[in-house]
């Protein structure tokens, strides 16, 4: 006999209760920026006001989610402010 809850679908299951950005701009936000829907104008946006981007195998622009919020703020993408600290482990103040 199988149990199920009528209430949960398969479809609810894939679907994640929380949706986290991914680490590059979803087509969406990368047409928000431009203010452009087809991939040519929006790379040719993205050149032409000096955004760093690459082409995916489609022809369509990939922006990074941190270059973008860093451009957006004013700032120039460097190393330094990119780069999250690395941290070790130190249990040399534990008894």
């Amino acid at each position: 006999m199988k149990i199920t809850n009528p209430a949960m679908t398969s479809s609810d299951i894939s679907t994640p209760l929380v949706s986290f950005p991914g680490e590059l701009l979803t087509e969406d936000e990368i047409a928000a920026i431009t203010g452009y829907l087809t991939p040519s104008r929006q790379i040719q946006w993205l050149a032409s006001n000096g955004w760093s981007h690459v082409l995916s195998g489609a022809r369509r622009p990939v922006v990074g989610r941190v270059y973008a919020r860093l451009k957006l703020a004013g700032l120039k993408a460097s190393e330094a402010n990119t780069v999250t600290e690395t941290w070790t482990f130190d249990l040399t103040r534990v008894s």
